[in-house]
């Protein structure tokens, strides 16, 4: 892919991350949404994307945010972000390490991430459990924003779980992939779970971009034109719809 190119298409798909943290931002301006779960209908719709694309538009506006790997049977979280640490979810709730040992930095300034480890037994047991309850509660405490990546909702319960603990679900839909009645039936699934769906983002949807309309503003915000090409191409990336201090885990 030519440098300008992906350059145009890395600026749309971090307009629509900032663009969707806005939507949830005026989703509920009295009571703020600060804990987020993100889910799916079917795997491969780019949930675990859309989070840190998300985790990475909070960091940048200034707010700390620690992103959570909750798919602990398919975890992809830890390799996209290039961080691993010694242990993760069940190491916190097993009393092995203590929060602030399990939570790692990252890269980026104010983006913070908590790893699961690989095979652990019965992970929708321990997400209803009141152990990982009170471990929610903690990190709400510790961050401004907690998002939680969460496996399908059409193949487990845990986003329902982990949702009835967040102040509100993201729900991903990939355009032209999952079937119409397995998201009508994923909805529905959340809709009886009883969780607060804040509103969907539709994922890999063609954009119009290119470098011409990165190029046509100037810092001072003054709109002129550059010599940097008109060709105009799609892109793919995420659009958000939304609808009408280092505490320790205790027991």
């Amino acid at each position: 892919m030519p440098k300008k190119k992906a350059s145009a298409d890395r600026l749309v798909v971090q307009n629509a991350a900032k663009t969707l943290l806005a939507n949830i931002r005026f989703a509920s301006v009295d009571n703020p949404i600060r804990v987020i779960t993100l889910t799916s209908s079917v795997p491969n719709e780019g949930k675990s994307t859309v989070a840190l694309n998300l985790a990475q538009a909070i960091a940048t506006s200034g707010k700390s945010v620690v992103l959570v790997e909750c798919d602990m049977r398919r975890r992809s979280m830890a390799d996209m972000i290039g961080v691993h640490s010694r242990g993760g979810l069940y190491a916190v709730l097993s009393e092995q390490m203590t929060l602030d040992e399990a939570v790692v930095e990252t890269s980026q300034k104010n983006l913070y991430f908590l790893d699961a480890e690989p095979h652990i037994p019965n992970p929708a047991d321990i997400i209803a459990s009141k152990r990982f309850a009170r471990l929610v509660k903690s990190l709400s405490e510790s961050f401004q924003y907690v998002i939680f990546d969460t496996p399908p909702v059409g193949t487990f319960v845990d986003a329902a779980e982990v949702g009835h603990l967040s102040d509100g679900v993201l729900f991903v839909i990939r355009e032209n992939f999952a079937k119409r009645n397995e998201v009508l039936a994923a909805m529905d699934q959340l809709r009886r779970a009883e969780v607060h769906i804040i509103g969907t983002v539709m994922n890999y949807c063609e954009v119009e971009s290119s470098e011409y309309y990165y190029s046509y503003y100037t810092k001072d915000g003054k709109k002129v034109r550059t010599s940097e090409g008109s060709s105009s191409g799609s892109s793919r990336g995420a659009q958000g719809v939304a609808p009408a201090s280092g505490s320790r885990f205790t027991r």
